[in-house]
């Protein structure tokens, strides 16, 4: 079966090693263009192309595939590669009708349970909101933003101190999964699309930093999703002794904190600090201002604190 594969960051790679390693024709790898990173701003290729370039598949980076010069090439080239699929995960992209219509399918990958969490942050924004549950879904691309007909989908579980990091990466590998075993139902002609319900979708947008400080008048279990929520990016924040530091990593504390106020740290131990609600989230890993990422027994080892110092 031949196929041009999109996406970009890490979460797609194991979809494009699956179709290698199953032994599919990757005619093409279509992905996003190089980024400046770094503290030089150097040119970085994207995962995806990364590994493309490994297994000696052609990559293209447009700018656009709705207009100008970028977008004729591109229509041009995927006319002419006439692929039987078109797979598409976390590509960053949405896709004009008439590249949709080149392939007999264009089928997505998608990081969550459709028609819950569309969007550029469905990985982030289940755990931001406690879900319990959350999965892989894939379906049938549209013109619109993850609305298409649903395919197949596999659930699992979220972890009760789980980040979104660690969730991204399990979900990565599923996706991998659940699109092998939907590749096999295109070959055997054994597709059953199921609309999705408009009523029962949510928008999962982007994250910005506007999300990061904590306040600390909010229950436990909302600072604590907070936190594994935002543990790729932007990462929770809060004010240290005028100080900024990022929380990664923490645990919720049930008990009676009741009489501090919230942002009171409770046991400089193990850097418990009490929340809204009585309860209290104790940090497990942060990364103090100008300093690097460390686990909080490594931090206190070098900078003790003191109970009842407020956190802001």
């Amino acid at each position: 079966m031949n196929i041009v594969f999109m996406g970009t960051p890490d979460f797609a790679v194991p979809c494009l090693q699956a179709l290698i390693d199953s032994g599919e024709n990757v005619q093409a790898v279509f992905t996003q263009p190089d980024k400046p990173k770094g503290r030089g701003y150097k040119l970085t290729p994207p995962p995806v192309k990364e590994l493309a370039i490994t297994h000696n598949i052609p990559v293209y980076q447009p700018v656009s595939l709705k207009k100008g010069e970028d977008a004729e090439n591109s229509f041009k080239v995927l006319s002419e590669l006439a692929p039987d699929l078109i797979i598409v995960v976390a590509y960053g992209k949405l896709l004009p009708k008439s590249i949709l219509d080149i392939p007999k399918h264009c089928i997505n990958v998608h990081a969550s349970l459709l028609p819950k969490y569309r969007g550029a942050g469905p990985i982030q924004w289940s755990v931001l909101n406690g879900e319990k549950v959350t999965g892989v879904t894939t379906m049938l691309m549209a013109e619109g933003l993850d609305t298409g007909d649903m395919l197949l989908s596999e659930s699992t579980e979220i972890g009760e101190n789980e980040t979104a990091s660690e969730l991204h990466d399990r979900l990565s590998v599923m996706g991998a999964q659940v699109l092998l075993k939907t590749i096999e139902c295109v070959k055997g002609n054994n597709l059953t699309p199921i609309e999705q319900d408009d009523e029962l979708s949510c928008y999962a947008p982007m994250l910005d930093k506007s999300m990061s400080p904590i306040d600390f008048s909010k229950s436990a279990q909302d600072i604590h999703n907070q936190i594994r929520g935002l543990s790729s990016f932007p990462c929770a924040t809060a004010m240290l002794n005028d100080k900024r530091i990022k929380i990664y990593k923490s645990e919720l504390v049930k008990g009676n904190y009741s009489s501090n106020k919230p942002g009171t740290v409770v046991n400089a131990k193990d850097f418990t600090v009490s929340c809204g609600d009585g309860n209290a989230v104790r940090f497990v890993e942060i990364q103090a201002e100008g300093g690097k990422r460390m686990s909080t027994a490594d931090y206190l080892r070098g900078k003790p604190l003191e109970n009842g110092v407020i956190l802001k």
